[in-house]
């Protein structure tokens, strides 16, 4: 029974989410005044800030331990929403500006908090150098995409016009904005690159995970292109984003829901099945462990570190953090260790090693 009640009471939350994500951002626009384009636009900005306000909230709510890549990325989709909703309401070039600079200070940091997201739940372990390089780039970026107003680089010109009653920036691009598209590019690329990666390496415990992830990425990639090829009044990807929120925060409960964690910087809260399996063999004799023959000569180096770890009394949550490993990885570390010794549970190996 307890078992039905942890894997059904998340995928409710889940499902229950999604469902008041789509009904909020379909009904919402509908509450303007009828036949008024000018009152639906307004309102469809309003409610994607507001909405991607309750999802960077309702992030903290739901999740009892926090992954940094998701704070990026819930933060970056309310910020480009904010600077979205802020051009609409300009009244003047300067203004506008501001407003879009904000806009691309979110719209640079999500792909890459996509990305290191992505590479977390692919379970690609990654250098500690790797989010500081990307960081770096991702400010270079911004530098370039915010210099409008003060540098001809990124926009030759700009000027402010009302189409159905919200403002929107008429550019002229200049020299330096094909950076920012290959900046996007490369990412996008990049995500798909490590998501066919871990499907040959069969990285991922299940296979939905990637098919979630490719959703994900080429509903931006389809929005992106749609916007690059076709004049819209309305900022598509601040949608896009939203929708990207909501199936990565899924795919988030879903891999809790599992015990694999989407992200190697997020520390389990949720018990141990080994700590589960030590207490529940907690009175099996010492006579029963002492019949054990221990033998490391047959571990790997990394098993042979996890061995090490569970004699100097570390627990679960700070072998992951030490290993940088996932949950389910540490499981399967586990399982070897497990059978490569004679043992069933940490307890007997502790045991096995005192005699």
């Amino acid at each position: 029974m307890g078992i039905t009640k942890n894997t059904q009471y998340p995928l409710f939350k889940i499902l229950s989410f999604l469902l008041l994500i789509f009904s909020f951002i379909i009904v919402a626009p509908g509450c303007g005044i009828t036949g008024d384009k000018t009152g639906s636009l307004l309102i469809i900005y309003i409610v994607t800030t507001v909405f991607s306000f309750v999802m960077l909230v309702g992030y903290f709510i739901i999740s009892k331990k926090k992954s940094l890549w998701f704070i990026v990325l819930y933060t970056s989709i309310f910020i480009v929403n904010v600077g979205y909703l802020c051009i609409s309401l300009s009244g003047n070039v300067t203004e506008a500006l501001l407003a879009n600079r904000i806009a691309y200070l979110g719209s640079v940091f999500l792909p890459y908090s996509m990305f290191m997201i992505i590479l977390s739940v692919s379970n690609i372990k990654f250098k500690k150098l790797v989010p500081i390089v990307l960081v770096i780039l991702s400010v270079v970026v911004l530098i370039i995409a915010a210099s409008p107003g003060y540098s001809c680089i990124y926009y030759k010109s700009v000027e402010l016009v009302n189409v159905n009653g919200v403002s929107i920036l008429e550019k002229t691009y200049g020299p330096l904005h094909f950076v920012y598209l290959i900046y996007l590019v490369s990412y996008f690329a990049s995500m798909i690159g490590v998501i066919i990666y871990s499907v040959i390496k069969r990285k991922n415990t299940s296979q939905v995970y990637p098919g979630i992830l490719a959703f994900t990425v080429f509903i931006n990639i389809g929005l992106w292109l749609l916007e690059q090829f076709i004049r819209t009044d309305f900022e598509l990807l601040s949608v896009s984003y939203i929708i990207s929120g909501m199936f990565l925060l899924a795919l988030n409960l879903i891999t809790k829901d599992d015990s694999a964690k989407p992200c190697d910087v997020i520390v389990s809260n949720e018990v141990n099945e080994d700590i589960i399996k030590a207490e529940s063999e907690e009175n099996t004799s010492e006579t029963e462990s002492k019949q054990v023959n221990i033998d490391l000569s047959g571990l790997t180096k990394t098993e042979r570190k996890i061995y090490d770890y569970y004699i100097e009394g570390k627990s679960t949550k700070e072998v992951m953090a030490e290993l940088n490993i996932t949950e389910n990885t540490l499981k399967y570390h586990n399982k070897n260790i497990y059978g490569k010794l004679g043992v069933s549970s940490r307890k007997q190996l502790i045991d096995i090693s005192k005699i």
